[in-house]
Parts: C-alpha cells; sequence; structure tokens
C-alpha cells in the first residue's frame, strides 16, 4: 500500500486553508487509500522566537482539531513529532548529506530570514537547516506521497534529492518520496491580501478564517472580503485575485470548481453571502467534534501516544539502517 506522510506546524491556530488546502483531503481521501501518517510536527514551531507554554497549547489543539476533523485512529497514525525520536536522529545525519548552498535557496528560508532581520531579530540556525529536518520527517518512514501545498513542493524536492544522493553514496536506505496537491482549495489566500497566502501565524487579522471562529464571526470576515474593480463576478486568479479566492474558496466548500461558477452570481454581495455560509456549514461538524474531543483529553492523549508508538516501530528499523550504512555504530 502506498505510504503518505504529512504534518502540519502548530505556529497559529489551524485556518479555513489549512483544513480546505490539506486536513479535509488527509480525512476523505488519505487515510482511506493509504498507509497514512500524520504528524503535528512541533520541533519546526522553534526555528524563529516562541513562548513554549504556547506551543504545547497549540499543539494539543492541532492534534485535537486533526482527530475533529475526521482522523480516524484506527485508520491512519497520529502523532506528534517530539515523541519519535527518530525524527531528530535522521535529520542530523541527513545534514551531513546535505549542503549550505541547498539550505540557503530554499524561498521560506529567505523570506522568513529577512522578516527576522528587518524586525532587528537574529536569525536562528534551526530556520537554516528545518528543511532538512523535514526530510528527515518523510524519509524515516519510507513515504511514497507527501500531500503539500504550492509552496512546500521545494521542500519536498529536496527530501527527493537528499535520498538519491544518499542512496547512491551509502547504498539503498531510503524510498524517494513525491509531492502530490488536492485541484481545488490547495492554496486559500487570506480575505484582505489575496494575494498572500491565508497563514496561521497572524494571530489577528480580519482575512483569516480560524477553524474554531464562531459562525457569526466566520460570515463577517467573509462579507468583509477584499474584491477587486468590475462587476462580473468571473474567475480569473490574476487579474482578480479577490474574487478569485472567495470563488475557490465557495467551489471547494462545495466540491465544485471555480470556473464553473463564473457567471453564476450578479453581485459580489451574493456571492459572499452564499460563501459565508458554505464555511460555516463546513466548520460546523469540526467545531462540535473538537468540542467534544476537549471534553475527554485523556483519549486524545491516548491517541497521541499510541500513535507516536506506532510512528516509533516503523521509523527505528529505517534510521538504524540509515546510521549503520553512513558510518556510525547504530544500537
Amino acid at each position: 500500500m502506498t505510504r503518505v506522510f504529512s504534518g502540519i506546524k502548530p505556529t497559529g491556530h489551524l485556518t479555513l486553508g489549512n483544513y480546505l488546502g490539506a486536513v479535509r483531503q488527509w480525512a476523505e481521501v488519505d487515510q482511506h487509500r493509504t498507509d497514512a501518517l500524520f504528524c503535528v510536527v512541533d520541533m519546526h514551531a522553534l526555528t524563529v522566537d516562541h513562548d513554549p507554554a504556547r506551543v504545547r497549547r497549540l499543539s494539543r489543539q492541532a492534534a485535537t482539531l486533526l482527530l475533529a476533523s475526521g482522523l480516524d485512529p484506527e485508520l491512519c497514525t497520529v502523532f506528534v513529532q517530539s515523541q519519535v525520536d527518530e525524527h531528530a536522529r535522521l535529520s542530523y545525519v541527513l545534514e551531513c548529506v546535505a549542503t549550505d548552498g541547498e539550505a540557503r535557496r530554499m524561498i521560506q528560508y529567505k523570506e522568513k530570514a529577512a522578516r527576522e532581520r528587518d524586525r532587528g531579530g537574529s536569525v536562528r540556525l534551526s530556520l537554516l537547516t528545518y528543511p532538512v529536518l523535514m526530510a528527515a520527517d518523510i524519509l524515516a518512514y519510507g513515504t511514497d506521497e507527501v500531500p503539500v501545498g504550492d509552496d512546500q513542493t521545494q521542500h519536498v524536492e529536496l527530501a527527493r534529492d537528499l535520498a538519491v544522493r544518499f542512496n547512491q553514496r551509502y547504498g539503498q536506505a531510503f524510498v524517494v518520496p513525491r509531492a502530490t496537491h488536492p485541484k481545488v482549495g490547495a492554496r486559500v489566500m487570506n480575505l484582505q491580501e489575496p494575494t498572500s497566502k491565508m497563514g496561521k501565524t497572524d494571530d489577528v487579522g480580519p482575512g483569516i478564517v480560524y477553524l474554531l471562529d464562531e459562525p457569526d464571526v466566520v460570515r463577517k470576515k467573509i462579507m468583509r472580503a477584499v474584491t477587486d474593480s468590475g462587476r462580473e463576478v468571473v474567475y480569473d486568479r490574476l487579474a482578480r485575485p479577490g474574487l478569485a479566492n472567495l470563488l475557490e474558496i465557495l467551489a471547494a466548500c462545495e466540491g465544485g470548481n471555480p470556473e464553473d461558477l463564473s457567471g453564476v452570481y450578479e453581485s459580489y454581495g451574493a456571492l459572499k453571502k452564499d460563501t459565508a455560509e458554505a464555511v460555516v456549514e463546513l466548520l460546523r461538524p469540526v467545531q462540535q467534534r473538537h468540542k467534544e474531543l476537549c471534553a475527554d483529553p485523556a483519549y486524545v492523549e491516548e491517541v497521541l501516544r499510541l500513535g507516536a508508538e506506532k510512528a516509533r516501530g516503523m521509523a527505528r528499523p529505517r534510521v538504524d539502517a540509515a546510521y549503520r550504512a553512513i558510518g556510525l555504530l547504530a544500537g
């Protein structure tokens, strides 16, 4: 069976973009057709200045929301990255295979490092090397497919390069993974800045719909979404990004195609109203299940404990083999 691995970083509250771009696909498709592992990659949240208590809180919330979104521990493996030592063990080995130039070419490193410098902060070494840790996350499990958004494709390509290079130099140890992308809703944009991704690290702002937003808050944010000049409701991602974003969100909620919605609406207001209601209904069962799981934290903790135990058993033989192949005295 094809093996899938994907992770979500607890750097902020999960958003509509996380759900439509990744989590729903995991729940509705990937866990049913593949041997799937889904991970809260909390170690990645340490690459920038952070509040330790907040990282722990958001990690628990992210895990709970993954379960609330339909991930079934009977069908897939749900766990937290830091609870499986093999991620860190393999990351260092892969750092010994990767090059400085490869790490510095990563677009996200360039963007995040620039923002840190602009704020007068220092850039942590882990920000440079975290794509190698991401490669370790993937390669430790013999992953075939990595469902990602467009902005993460470069990181999967690095994982592929490192797998091929290691296999050529030290012997066959890793499966070479490939990135996969959902057809619709892969990159939901900020409602106020439709040329920017709807990111979860911005904790305030009317352009971001969070999975736990109250229905009236969701409606207000979508009704105030930025649109474009012109009157016709047509789908054009380049010329009319604000309108295209709303059409893509509505299409993703309803399982349709945004291009098919061109010409259906006579006004922006009608489109916004339908989009808002579609999002409210989409999130309703997730929020209800999240409420139920929060009332039973022991269940979530047990799911994560068993998930980490299973993941550890899957990763350890491959990581031990990689240690031996590269010249270490693996235990």
